[in-house]
């Protein structure tokens, strides 16, 4: 499994890149091989402030559905349009082109709260 170290890590197995004041959000690739094959992501935030651990959307599996909690408190700035077409791309490239939604970050501090990648992986048992 792959474990970027340059990214940010919740507990809910989403990841964070943050890019000045703004960041991408996406599952982690734990994540999607526990969820299997993705098949469509939804997400009815957009443009909302969301305020961390809330819910911003879900993601659907072949076989179920899963919750996507808000890791940091931001507005939501937009969805990943190429996982409409393609929602495959969450498991093949979950931290490239599978990016689910990018925000404006309110709260920067939140980051302190977020897991390292050896913090992540020592969570998950990697």
């Amino acid at each position: 499994m792959n474990f970027p170290a340059e990214l940010k890590y919740t507990k809910d197995h989403e990841w964070v890149r943050v890019e000045g004041s703004e960041a991408y959000v996406g599952i982690t690739d734990f994540a999607q091989k526990e969820l299997g094959d993705i098949v469509y992501v939804d997400v009815t935030t957009v443009g909302e402030i969301v305020a961390r651990g809330e819910l911003f959307g879900t993601v659907e599996a072949v076989k179920t559905v899963s919750d996507l909690f808000m890791p940091l408190t931001g507005k939501v700035l937009e969805v990943n349009k190429d996982i409409d077409s393609a929602p495959e791309s969450v498991n093949t490239d979950p931290y490239g082109k599978g990016w689910m939604i990018k925000i404006s970050v309110e709260s920067m501090p939140e980051l302190q709260d977020l897991l390292s990648a050896d913090a992540y992986k020592a969570l998950i048992g990697a």
